[in-house]
């Protein structure tokens, strides 16, 4: 059965004759409303079958100069998409094979032609080209789903080797197409426990759904993703995975940001009600230290009064201390140079580097990184990073890396020690008022540095691994200055 009512049909032969007979055989098809035209010249058949104008062709293979080989090749390397039957004059085993493997829907000899022959040839041209038309066309479909998606979509081998991956993947990782390719998609992982639990996941269950983790870009950076793998059987029988890397990384930093803000909000406010209901009662206490000393001048009495108005003092200072670093900071915004705030953090710190013999290593842009900052106070954040990593170090062992960059309209200034780290529990209390891993200290100034770097619309992360060092990434906003 025909799968259409009518056809057209282009026969490509130098001798009329051949034509005539041939035209006569698919007219003689019962049921088929067909239009036959005949072309003789190479060049003119090839325009034909670039324009399309045609649903089906035979060529010939003599044609002069040139074959239907020829013919057939030029035609596809130019986008031809109908069907090409190739005819001869006598069976010939390798021009059949070389014209199937070109893409030649039949391969007929022309003394063995008939109307039933012809009819079964144009009838699987048509459907096959049906077949060809929709596969291409959703081809497309998903080929451009798969070009123009914001994720990373791969394909991977059953060892997990990347064989395709969409552009995505230059904005996510800063690699091109051509650099993935082959590399294996465990090398893109950056905690060891991931890539030994992915590989046990896909092994056992075939497929991973929903996971986050960490992947490092082409700068050394990382990006947080979900990632969703499954296994597909391939036309070959072997196994391959398909996968895709949805990129969370801003809106991780975003949660981060706003969860300590909150925690910084919460914070703020129980300060000044502890504050208020601790001063009242301690003013009282002052008051009334100061009446009875007065009265009584017993020296062994007043020795214990001196006591308690010293101590009644410190909690005074503590809690002064306490707002002052709760309390928004007040600070005049100016045009300043990232580089200079920076050099002048460096060089308050450098008595204290040369005394524990302790190595700098500083990393400038060529180009001038503008800020809006106030000089004192961003110095004054900055140097308490600095004296903390310099506290954490060993003695003659210890390298401080302090590196500046711009990243689109943000510079990024990197504080990296190799002292003894912060445990991963740990790190979230960070910033929080009171916390603090020294014997002697408050835990007052990591709070303060967190208020002064919000004031300047500064955004901090931290990356630490005990035993290993502690980096700090600051990333101010470029002024345009």
């Amino acid at each position: 059965m025909i799968l259409r009512d009518s056809v057209k049909i282009l026969l490509i032969d130098d001798d009329e004759d051949d034509f005539i007979i041939i035209a006569n055989y698919i007219k003689s098809i019962a049921g088929f409303n067909a239009t036959v035209d005949w072309c003789s010249r190479y060049n003119e058949a090839l325009d034909h079958m670039c324009e399309k104008n045609y649903d089906i062709y035979f060529t010939d293979y003599r044609l002069g100069a040139k074959t239907g080989i020829d013919l057939l090749k030029e035609s596809l390397e130019r986008g031809c998409e109908q069907p090409i039957v190739l005819l001869t004059g006598q069976g010939n085993y390798k021009v059949d094979l070389q014209a199937m493997e070109l893409g030649a829907v039949d391969y007929l000899v022309k003394a063995d032609l008939n109307s039933e022959k012809l009819e079964r040839c144009i009838r699987y041209a048509l459907e096959r080209a049906d077949t060809l038309k929709a596969l291409k066309a959703n081809e497309r479909l998903y080929r451009g789903i798969f070009e123009r998606s914001k994720d990373v979509i791969f394909i991977t081998d059953d060892q997990l080797n990347i064989i395709e991956v969409n552009e995505a993947v230059n904005t996510l990782l800063g690699y091109t197409r051509e650099q993935c390719e082959g590399t294996n998609v465990c090398d893109l992982i950056t905690q060891a426990q991931h890539k030994k639990f992915l590989q046990q996941s896909l092994h056992t269950y075939g497929e991973l759904h929903d996971w986050e983790l960490i992947l490092n870009d082409k700068t050394g950076d990382k990006k947080i993703v979900i990632l969703n793998i499954s296994k597909e059987p391939g036309a070959d029988g072997k196994n391959y995975y398909q996968g895709i890397f949805h990129d969370i990384t801003s809106l991780k930093k975003m949660e981060k940001a706003n969860l300590k803000t909150e925690k910084m909000a919460v914070a703020s406010r129980l300060v000044h009600t502890l504050a208020h209901e601790v001063r009242n009662p301690l003013n009282n206490i002052n008051l009334s230290i100061e009446q009875i000393m007065e009265e009584e001048h017993d020296d062994g009495l007043l020795t214990y009064f001196n006591i308690i108005r010293r101590n009644s003092k410190r909690i005074n200072d503590i809690i002064s201390e306490l707002l002052s670093s709760s309390n928004p900071v007040e600070i005049a915004l100016k045009p300043n140079i990232l580089q200079v705030v920076t050099d002048n953090t460096i060089a308050a710190a450098i008595d204290r580097l040369n005394l524990k013999n302790i190595k700098l290593q500083v990393d400038y842009p060529s180009e001038t990184l503008n800020v809006l900052a106030d000089k004192e106070k961003l110095t004054m954040a900055l140097l308490n990073i600095v004296i903390n990593a310099i506290e954490a170090m060993e003695e003659q062992k210890g390298m401080l890396s302090i590196r500046l960059m711009q990243k689109d309209a943000h510079a990024q200034l990197s504080i990296r020690d190799n002292g003894c780290g912060i445990s991963e529990e740990n790190l979230p209390r960070l910033f929080e008022p009171y916390f603090t891993q020294k014997r002697n200290g408050m835990g007052l100034g990591l709070a303060l540095t967190l208020n002064i770097l919000h004031a300047h619309n500064a955004n901090v992360e931290v990356e630490s691994e005990v035993g290993k060092g502690s980096t700090f990434n600051i990333t101010f906003p470029l002024s345009g200055n």
